[in-house]
Formats: structure tokens, C-alpha cells, sequence
């Protein structure tokens, strides 16, 4: 826990994006929310035993049907949140690979950088440090993309072991 502190506290943003547990996931299964017209609500294998349920705010972003069976990047280690009855297991963000090619596995964890520094990850912090730090708020507003679509944590790229996380067609977008 004194590295998770250390690290939040003084390593900047980049160090506290490396505390968050970014992971590929794959969409088994995804409708709309029965209460929210604009949730969808997915279940989503993210290399765990049993497929977590994540409720997003999509439905005005992107049809239902680009959901089903599409790879995505999961941000895993929030807290769960009841959104209308039905309890949230994390955030999806819609994603695929600079060769849109999605063959990164599900549960692998996604880091920010080059190829060398995936061994260097910090251990993920713990739901409740994520909520007490405020590190998701910290680190959103420097996740955007770059004018080719792809995924960028200020100047340091979203990486799988396959290769870059990117969009299809949003440039200089951001990510949340």
C-alpha cells in the first residue's frame, strides 16, 4: 500500500494510470437497460471465471449490434455502482488494436508506453483506493486519442501485447 500511496501522491499521472487495471474484455452478451434508455447493459469476459456485468452509457454512441462479440478495454478496478437496479461491475470503453485486428486476450491488462515497459506495471490498486485517491479523475482528462485514432495517455501510447489500442475514426478524441 506505501507504493500505491508513493505513487499517487508523487509519481504524476502516468504512475497513477498504472494503478488502474485496464484490461481486454470481450462482449458476450449486451441490451438495453429495462429503466435507462440510454444504458446498455453487458456481460463481458474479462479472463475471470464468470463474466462480470458492466452497465455504459453507449446506446447513443454506438448501435447494439457493434457491441455483440467485439473485443473491448474494461477499466476493471472500480467500485461496483448501482445504475437503475442493476450492479455495475466496471467501465467499458469500445476499442481494438491499430490493426483493428482484436486478437489481444481477454483479461489481458493494458499499460501506457513502449513494448519494454509491460514487465514494469505497478500492481493494480484496490477498488477503494481508486474511489479514496480520485485516481480515475486524475488520469481521465489525459486520455484521448491522437490524429491517427490511436489510444494516449498524454504522450504514452495504450499498448496489448498485440499493439497499440486505437478507435476507428475518432481523431484527438477523448477517452472515458
Amino acid at each position: 500500500m506505501a507504493n500505491i500511496l508513493k505513487a499517487t501522491n508523487n509519481g504524476g499521472v502516468r504512475d497513477s494510470a498504472g494503478l488502474l487495471d485496464i484490461r481486454v474484455g470481450r462482449v458476450l452478451r449486451a441490451w438495453k437497460h429495462d429503466e435507462a434508455e440510454t444504458l446498455y447493459v453487458e456481460e463481458v469476459d474479462i479472463g475471470e471465471p464468470e463474466p462480470r456485468i458492466i452497465c455504459s452509457g453507449l446506446v447513443n454512441y454506438i448501435p447494439l449490434q457493434h457491441l455483440q462479440g467485439k473485443k473491448v478495454i474494461v477499466l476493471s478496478n472500480l467500485k461496483p455502482r448501482n445504475m437503475r437496479g442493476v450492479k455495475s461491475c466496471g467501465m467499458l470503453m469500445a476499442a481494438s488494436d491499430s490493426k483493428h485486428e482484436n486478437e489481444a486476450n481477454p483479461g489481458e491488462r493494458i499499460w501506457f508506453g513502449s513494448e519494454d515497459e509491460k514487465d514494469n506495471q505497478p500492481e493494480a490498486a484496490k477498488p477503494n483506493q481508486i474511489q479514496k485517491k480520485k485516481i480515475w479523475e486524475l488520469v481521465q482528462p489525459h486520455l484521448k486519442t491522437d490524429v491517427s485514432c490511436t489510444a494516449m495517455l498524454g504522450e504514452h501510447v495504450m499498448r496489448t501485447s498485440v499493439g497499440t489500442v486505437a478507435c476507428q475514426s475518432l481523431q484527438n478524441a477523448n477517452i472515458s
